[in-house]
């Protein structure tokens, strides 16, 4: 049961301080302050009205005490001294009255300056507050605005939006397509240029080996290539073992002489080429 009050009352905490709109809370705080200001307006006419009924009582019977002694005087001058003395007893009462009305006019008089002082008072307090209230007011709409302009600036992003938008997809497949051709030009200028670089081997190995058979030539670890006229070979005994009679067949190996006189064919062919 606590639980259900406690969650209760935070839910209605929590709707009171959305619907706690600072901008109303002032404008409330302002016509308390005015109602307040009104209801001492109203005492303060209500002392005021009364101290002027007791300055009025006042005046009247100050005005009709005047006005007895002469009517006794007036006795006096005409030797009706019963006439005098019945006046003197009114006018004795009414002075009595006056007595006991001047300290009820005083207190009043005193009231009402008191209350004067406190309503110009509260007067100046409330026209500060309202000022205050106004600019309270003001810096509230400073911060919606504020807000507004956070909260706006919140779904903006200016890094990253162009990296998920089509245009960095695009240019992601862009660059992929320039690597691509870049890599295939690259394996073109590779076969093209291995194969420019065999054949300047191939021509390098034909100077190398042409140098090198002149340079035998010169120093005598190779006959030069002059035709030596075919001379029927002598046939030793040693020879004549070596032939291999396989059933009816005869097999000679080559001559020496032969091999030779080929290979320097061979040779002459590749010097008159370069």
């Amino acid at each position: 049961m606590n639980r259900l009050f406690n969650w209760i009352k935070a839910l209605f905490n929590r709707t009171m301080d959305k619907v706690e709109d600072p901008e109303m809370m002032l404008d409330q705080a302002r016509r308390d302050m005015m109602t307040s200001v009104q209801a001492n307006r109203e005492k303060a006419i209500a002392a005021i009205t009364q101290r002027n009924q007791l300055e009025k009582m006042l005046a009247d019977n100050r005005a009709k005490s005047d006005s007895l002694n002469k009517q006794a005087e007036t006795a006096l001058k005409q030797n009706n001294r019963d006439l005098a003395l019945q006046i003197m007893r009114e006018k004795q009462n009414v002075d009595a009255t006056i007595a006991q009305i001047q300290p009820s006019y005083d207190q009043a008089t005193t009231t009402v300056e008191n209350v004067k002082v406190a309503m110009r008072r509260q007067e100046e307090v409330v026209k500060k507050r309202i000022a205050e209230s106004l600019a309270l007011k003001a810096q509230w709409k400073q911060a919606q605005i504020q807000n507004s302009i956070a909260k706006a600036l919140d779904g903006l992003n200016f890094e990253d939006q162009f990296e998920t938008s089509s245009f960095g997809a695009a240019s992601e497949r862009i660059k992929l397509a320039q690597s691509e051709a870049s890599a295939r030009s690259e394996m073109q200028n590779d076969s093209i240029q291995g194969k420019v670089m065999a054949m300047q081997d191939q021509t390098m190995n034909s100077e190398a080996e042409s140098e090198l058979q002149k340079m035998e030539e010169r120093l005598g670890m190779k006959q030069s290539s002059v035709v030596v006229p075919d001379v029927a070979p002598v046939v030793t005994e040693a020879d004549a073992s070596a032939t291999q009679i396989v059933g009816n067949s005869t097999t000679t190996p080559p001559v020496p002489g032969e091999a030779e006189k080929a290979l320097e064919e061979l040779e002459q062919k590749l010097k008159n080429s370069n």
